[in-house]
C-alpha cells in the first residue's frame, strides 16, 4: 500500500494525527485497506467458517454479503471462499474493496484508483463551503420538499445553482442530505417543520454522492479506462441501482457515475436479502473499521440481523466478544 500511496498508512491509522486520518485523501485508502484486512483476518482466524461452506455459499449454512464499515468486503481472498459466496457490497469507496474481493478489480490497481478518487474528492470539497447531514425523519417527512425549500432559501442568499439533495438512503425514515452548507443549516433550524426527528451534521468536508463532486469525475474516469476490469466471480451490488454487477464495463461506468449519485443502501439491502418465505437468511459479515452497517441492517431487517457479525482487523478479538 505505501508503495502505490507514497505515505506509510499503517503508521497514520496506528498512530495518526486524527486529523490527518479523517481527510478524505487518506480516509477512503485507509477504510479500503483496512476492509480488505479483516476479510483476510476472517479468513485465517475463523476457520470453522471456512469448514461450514466458506463464508457465503449456498451450501445448508450459507454465508452471505460482508459489507464493510461504511465499506465493505465479502469472504476471504482465497478461491475455495470465492466459490461458495453468496454476494458482496460495498458502501460507497468500500464498493472497490468488494469489487477486489471479487476478482473484478486487482488490489494494487483499485488502491490507486481510490487514491485518486479521494484525493479529487477532497479538492472539490475544498472548492465549495459543502458537507452531509444525517436525518432521522417522521413518516410525514417529505424529504424532497425539505431540499427544495433549503435550496430557495439558498438562492435567496445569493447562490447561485444551490445544491442540496438526498445522497443516501440508510434505511426506512433515515437518509443524508448533502449540498451547501447554509442548506444544511437552514434544514437544522426548521427541522420540526419537515418532520424531523433528529439531525446531525456528519463530519465530512464534502457533498459527498451529488453534483458538487463532479470535478472527481473525470480523473476517476481516466484510471478506470487503464485499469484492467474482470467479471466479478460472484454477485457484487452497485450503490448507484442497488443491482447486481453484469460486466466489466458496466463496472467502470458505474464506478464513475457513483461519485456524483445517491448510494441506495437500504435499496441494495432489499435486493441482497430478497428471498421466498421460509428460506433462511445467510451469514452476514461486516469487514472493516466500525460496525455502521450493521446498525443499518437491524433497522432495514431484522432476521437477516440476527446472522451478522462484525469484523475489524485492528480489533482484539477477546475485547470483540465482551
Amino acid at each position: 500500500a505505501e508503495k502505490v500511496l507514497g505515505y506509510d498508512l499503517l503508521s497514520l491509522c496506528l498512530e495518526g494525527p486524527r486529523d490527518a486520518l479523517d481527510r478524505t485523501q487518506h480516509c477512503q485508502p485507509a477504510v479500503f485497506v483496512a476492509s480488505l484486512a479483516a476479510v483476510e483476518k476472517l479468513n485465517h482466524l475463523q476457520p470453522e467458517v471456512r469448514g461450514r461452506g466458506g463464508r457465503g455459499g449456498w451450501a445448508r449454512r450459507r454465508l452471505g454479503p460482508a459489507r464493510g464499515a461504511a465499506e465493505a468486503a465479502l469472504g476471504s481472498v482465497s478461491p475455495q471462499v470465492v466459490e461458495r459466496c453468496v454476494a458482496a457490497a460495498g458502501y460507497s469507496v468500500g464498493e472497490f474493496a468488494a469489487l477486489v474481493f471479487a476478482g473484478a478489480l486487482g488490489f494494487a490497481e483499485a488502491l490507486y484508483a481510490v487514491k485518486v478518487r479521494a484525493e479529487a474528492m477532497q479538492r472539490a470539497s475544498e472548492a465549495v463551503p459543502s458537507g452531509m447531514l444525517s436525518v432521522v425523519g417522521r413518516r410525514e417527512a417529505n424529504y424532497k420538499f425539505a431540499c427544495l425549500e433549503a435550496r430557495k432559501h439558498c438562492e435567496l442568499l445569493g447562490i447561485e445553482n444551490p445544491v442540496c439533495t438526498v445522497s443516501n438512503y440508510l434505511f426506512p425514515d433515515s437518509r443524508v442530505i448533502a449540498g451547501h452548507l447554509q442548506a444544511l443549516e437552514f434544514l437544522q433550524e426548521n427541522a420540526r417543520k419537515y418532520y424531523f426527528k433528529r439531525t446531525k451534521m456528519l463530519p465530512v468536508s464534502g457533498a459527498f454522492h451529488t453534483r458538487l463532486m463532479e470535478p472527481a469525475v473525470e480523473p476517476l474516469a481516466e484510471v478506470l479506462k487503464s485499469i484492467e476490469i474482470q467479471k466479478p466471480l460472484l454477485c457484487v451490488y452497485s450503490n448507484v441501482d442497488g443491482k447486481k454487477y453484469m460486466h466489466s464495463k458496466h463496472i467502470q461506468k458505474l464506478l464513475v457515475k457513483q461519485v456524483v449519485s445517491p448510494v441506495l443502501w437500504e435499496q441494495t439491502m432489499h435486493s441482497v436479502y430478497e428471498r421466498k418465505q421460509g428460506t433462511e437468511f445467510p451469514y452476514t459479515y461486516e469487514v472493516g473499521p466500525g460496525n455502521q452497517l450493521g446498525a443499518i441492517l437491524k433497522q432495514c431487517n431484522l432476521k437477516a440481523w440476527k446472522q451478522y457479525k462484525h469484523v475489524d482487523a485492528l480489533e482484539d478479538e477477546e475485547a470483540a466478544e465482551t
